[in-house]
């Protein structure tokens, strides 16, 4: 005849239930939740200030159209007036979407650059990626040269992405030499700085009146020469790159454990380390083609992301180009009020704006905060 089920205290563990288990489980999950929770209204935050930084940019300016008439201008363009109009959709509107995609664009360079080459003062301004760009541009200014069937802008945004990859292959090679230190990466970036900016200077020197003058629109850097097809290029590419980027969030977040950990969970660390390298090199090519120089935003925006939203690179991606187009939107603001009736280059404001940040980052790791 079959015993009953045995009751009491331990029928649980007999069983092999573990009712404390199971609500450490329910706990982590919830922990699990309510940390994305946070970090998605982090980001959206983040989004909130990027519009609200754009609309001051968008509606500040010498003209002194009133709000109203902006948004008519922008819903009713075939009837306002024509200055109104150019004012808006050829000037404004342009200048304040291309500082949010250059600004994304950098700091999702300066992202993936920090966590290939585990080193937090990477960036593509820092180690030398944009002087190399800089130099691609300034070989097409200076010395003309054409290619059948190919636009000028094209090729100076070809050559600087060439140079800024050799840039970027040569830092991580020295990164991976007897694995040096994070200073010996960030010596050997300082000094592809300084050789590419004497090249820049040496193409300054040989550049004519014309040339010259352009020249100078690339080391100060300025979103004055914005247009349609620049920033639909920029934004559109970016877009593609970014998605490529966040495919392979898992294995760059993977890769901050350490190279040795990420190969031993099955990371194919070379192909990620190449795909990034390409990705930052297109990244930094286009936004120097087009907007020149612009320093610090690379650096400071991904540690502004890693400070609110972790190491989790589904996060840490997005909010690294969040707080880049944030920082170079309120850079733009800047340059246009700093000085009344003149534009400040915006590279120069996004240093006077990034140094501090980057300062305020640093001292309040120091303190444990």
């Amino acid at each position: 005849m079959p015993h009953p089920p045995a009751s009491g205290p331990h029928q649980g563990a007999a069983s092999g239930f573990r009712p404390d288990a199971r609500l450490t489980v329910q706990a982590i999950q919830a922990a699990y939740r309510a940390t994305l929770r946070k970090r998605c209204q982090k980001l959206a935050l983040l989004v909130l200030a990027i519009i609200a930084s754009c609309m001051a940019d968008f509606a500040i300016g010498p003209a002194g159209l009133s709000p109203t008439t902006i948004l008519h201008v922008l819903l009713h363009p075939t009837t306002a007036p024509a200055t109104q109009s150019i004012i808006i959709w050829q000037i404004r509107l342009p200048y304040t979407l291309m500082a949010v995609c250059v600004g994304a664009a950098l700091g999702l360079a300066g992202a993936e650059m920090q966590t290939i080459l585990a080193n937090p003062l990477a960036s593509p301004f820092t180690l030398g990626l944009s002087a190399a760009s800089a130099f691609g541009a300034s070989l097409i200014i200076v010395l003309g040269l054409q290619a059948a069937g190919i636009s000028e802008n094209l090729l100076i945004t070809a050559s600087s992405f060439f140079f800024a990859l050799i840039s970027a292959l040569l830092l991580d090679g020295v990164s991976r030499t007897r694995q040096a230190s994070t200073s010996t990466v960030v010596l050997f970036g300082i000094a592809l700085v300084f050789s590419f900016q004497a090249l820049v200077s040496l193409m300054q020197f040989l550049a004519s009146e014309d040339a010259l003058q352009d020249l100078v629109f690339w080391t100060l850097g300025s979103l004055t020469r914005a247009t349609w097809p620049k920033v639909g290029l920029l934004a559109s590419v970016g877009a593609l790159i970014s998605l490529f980027s966040y495919r392979a969030a898992w294995s760059l977040t993977t890769l901050r454990m350490g190279e040795e950990r990420a190969a031993s969970l099955g990371v194919d660390v070379p192909r990620i380390r190449r795909a990034a390298l390409l990705r930052i090199s297109l990244l930094s090519a286009l936004a120097v083609s087009f907007v020149g120089i612009i320093g610090f935003v690379g650096l400071v925006a991904p540690h502004i992301a890693r400070r609110l939203l972790g190491e989790d690179h589904r996060f840490y991606l997005p909010g690294s180009m969040a707080a880049g187009a944030l920082i170079l939107s309120l850079s733009a603001l800047a340059a246009r009020v700093l000085v009344p009736g003149i534009v400040v280059p915006t590279g120069i404001v996004t240093s006077l704006v990034g140094i501090p940040f980057f300062l305020a980052i640093v001292l309040r790791r120091e303190d444990g905060v």
